[in-house]
């Protein structure tokens, strides 16, 4: 009798699917290298799902993403010549069968109704699930420690708890995946409880001791019960809301997509051109650094490469993870396994020059950092501002594509993120100081190729006197930042807590540069202008997002990532609160003086709030998703427009770009392989005359546990081209 019940279903589908074919009118004609067609189900066409097309004939793997319009129908584009699987997802829908093909085929393709709720919910976004995640009652603040409530002293707000359950637990990966939610690598019946599971699950692995230090900050005896409190409840079939298929513009997206890396390498940042002139390097290889070392992806011929990174004294080979190398509760994925014998040096961050050399921020030497830029040192910048830190574990190099050589530069400060200013100097500015800001003249290097002379740094000294200029001696911060204000002295801000480290960095049109300081809670970005004779001449200002603890709708806090557009002003992504933000310095009635500490400027701040879902019991602003990064598209590579922002939606698998003027925005998934987790973009224009196939923007899986990825131990980072078409059926 069921038999004879499934056979009808499939005749009723068949006819359905007759039906609807019919009234659609024709397929959609492909040309000869692409693939179109129309999915529909049960319940008809099918809008808004995803239509895959992947080969493994290329080195490297290739996969092309696409979005179904209105009718249900696509049109997969310039797909090389290869043996093709295709298939779909959407939300809603179980994963449909795999349909072979090749570039110039027609298909109709038959989706699947999901069977249930929870299996529909196997593909939504990691921040859909993290969003289940109850945090603790505004009452419940300030911490009072393991002796108290559980939480810990630092953790004075509801905004410092879940800035830490972001930007401290998702610094390296998603919380909410599937490796997350369920542990499926631990067999929980060897564990008392969940807490117990939890407890194994931080410490395990090179990253253990820097998730126990996370934990520890917000409160470990509460984390620990509120993180087992959301994988028991998900267990149980707690699901979280249903995430809206993509709608609009976002189904004019395409993705192409290659694998790079290593597995247990990850890619933590990648760049395709130079932030000044997006045609630089048209066409050319992809560079992406990380734990992984450098890596380089021909999007062309579908190979890539990857190479250990150099130092100028050679250490041995170790299997040292990106994030750290302690054994003391082995790898839950590698234990027992050979070492990778990775050699990324700590590298971090690449940027182009307009030579087409690629700059990366890595470690050159072990961390002493030289006698020549600390107190006693005769170098100019020294005797005004000895460096502090004696021990600095990153600095500068750079990768000539046309050699094939290595430089590398040592620096007196930590190195974190770099951009090029357009300057004369091409002056490459660096981000990681918790005590100044530093720059490389690299117009001078090339010039004479000496490290000292062409190398600066200022700290970031306030006005806080109101006269105009800085003077010693100034009020000066303590270890952790903190600092007791003498109205007719300057201000130094920053601390020596290398936990306080700046992050962000970007040159301004107007010659300055600002940086953002995640920490303490609301952060802050920093300007600094050097003026005419540097280091005498720097002065700073600070501005922070507006904050005020008693109104938690009005909290924007966690500056991450920052950039500027044409017209001046800068953009960061608040991390914390979930925020995209524009800071127009031109409204501010005040710059400097003795008001001017941080909160005296809201009227230069716009809070865009991201989209997706909020966490549990919190009152106010709270997006579960985390942005890692952000970057102004000047050039209109994407093709949303010059000047549209977009920030990492890093555990919500997408780019989210913003229109300002409408507050709309476009979410650009990625669907397949569930995790990408972004740590930065960059844009490209390949061809000016293509059109939307001449341009586009680059991101990549940025993870530092590509394990964590949809296929889980051996998967690798992939690095992606977004593009956006006139219509889901332009080819």
């Amino acid at each position: 009798m069921s038999t004879k019940r499934r056979m009808i279903g499939g005749y009723a589908a068949a006819a359905f699917l007759a039906a609807a074919l019919a009234v659609l009118g024709p397929p959609v004609a492909a040309q000869d290298d692409d693939i179109s067609g129309v999915v529909t189900s049960a319940a008809g066409p099918e809008a808004g799902v995803w239509v895959i097309a992947e080969t493994q004939d290329f080195e490297t793997g290739f996969r092309k993403i696409v979005v179904t319009d209105d009718d249900g129908r696509f049109l997969v584009p310039d797909l090389p010549d290869a043996a093709y699987e295709v298939w779909v997802r959407g939300y809603g829908l179980a994963d449909s069968e795999r349909t072979s093909a090749r570039p110039g085929d027609d298909l109709a393709l038959t989706a699947t109704v999901a069977s249930s709720p929870h299996e529909a919910a196997e593909i939504y976004p990691a921040n859909y699930w993290y969003s289940l995640l109850e945090v603790p009652p505004a009452s419940d603040f300030p911490g009072t420690g393991p002796r108290g409530n559980g939480i810990g002293t630092a953790m004075r707000t509801q905004a410092d708890w879940v800035d830490r359950l972001k930007d401290g637990c998702q610094l390296c990966h998603q919380l909410g995946n599937k490796a997350t939610r369920e542990m499926p690598m631990l067999d929980l019946d060897d564990f008392d409880s969940a807490e117990d599971a939890w407890e194994y699950r931080i410490r395990a692995g090179g990253a253990g001791p820097a998730m126990a230090v996370e934990i520890n900050r917000m409160g470990r005896p509460r984390a620990l019960q509120l993180y087992a409190d959301w994988s028991d409840r998900i267990a149980a079939g707690e699901l979280p809301p249903v995430p809206p298929r993509p709608q609009g513009r976002e189904r004019n997206l395409v993705l192409s997509m290659w694998k790079w890396g290593h597995p247990r390498g990850m890619v933590h940042d990648e760049i395709t051109t130079d932030k000044r002139n997006p045609t630089l390097n048209a066409n050319g290889p992809i560079y992406g650094v990380g734990g992984a070392g450098l890596v380089i992806t021909d999007p062309r011929t579908h190979t890539s490469v990857r190479m250990d990174l150099p130092t100028r004294i050679e250490r041995p080979r170790s299997n040292v993870s990106y994030q750290g190398s302690s054994t003391a509760i082995p790898s839950l994925y590698w234990a027992g396994e050979p070492p990778a014998g990775l050699q990324s040096r700590s590298a971090h961050n690449p940027m182009l020059d307009d030579k087409g050399r690629l700059w990366i921020t890595q470690a050159v030497r072990p961390n002493d950092v030289p006698d020549w830029c600390l107190e006693g040192s005769d170098h100019p910048f020294a005797q005004y501002y000895p460096i502090q830190h004696r021990a600095e574990s990153r600095q500068v190099s750079y990768y000539d594509p046309e050699t094939g050589e290595f430089e590398l530069i040592d620096t007196c400060y930590f190195t974190h993120h770099l951009q090029f200013a357009d300057d004369a100097d091409d002056t490459l500015w660096l981000s990681g100081s918790t005590e100044a800001i530093g720059w490389l003249n690299t117009r001078l290097y090339d010039e004479t190729g000496d490290e000292r002379a062409s190398q600066g740094w200022c700290p970031t000294v306030i006005d806080t006197n109101g006269d105009g200029r800085i003077t010693k001696p100034w009020n000066e911060p303590d270890y952790n930042g903190d600092v007791e204000i003498d109205p007719s002295r300057d201000t130094r801000i920053g601390s020596l807590d290398k936990f306080k480290r700046a992050y962000g960095v970007i040159p301004h049109p107007d010659g300055s540069v600002w940086i953002t300081r995640r920490f303490d809670v609301p952060g802050r970005l920093v300007r600094l202008e050097l003026g005419d004779n540097p280091p005498e001449t720097c002065i700073s200002e600070v501005y922070e997002p507006p904050y005020d603890p008693a109104d938690p709708n009005g909290w924007g806090y966690g500056p991450r990532g920052i950039d500027v557009d044409r017209n001046g002003v800068i953009w960061t992504a608040l991390g914390g609160s979930g925020h995209l933000a524009s800071f127009d310095r031109t409204k501010c009635a005040v710059l400097n003086g003795p008001d001017a500490t941080g909160q005296h400027c809201r009227e230069g701040w716009t809070l865009y709030p991201t989209p997706g879902p909020t966490f549990k019991g919190f009152e106010g602003s709270a997006n579960a998703d985390y942005h890692y990064y952000n970057w102004v598209d000047q050039f209109d590579t994407l093709g949303l427009g010059a000047n549209t922002p977009i920030a990492t939606g890093t555990t919500s698998d997408a780019l989210l770009a913003l229109d300002p003027d409408s507050g709309e925005w476009v979410i650009m998934r990625v669907p397949y392989p569930l995790g990408f987790y972004s740590r930065g973009l960059d844009g490209r224009i390949d061809d000016p005359d293509a059109g939307w196939k001449g341009r586009g923007v680059w991101s990549s899986f940025n993870t530092g546990s590509p394990f964590h990825l949809e296929g889980g131990k051996g998967a690798t980072s992939e690095i992606v081209q977004f593009q956006i078409r006139p219509h889901p059926l332009a080819n």
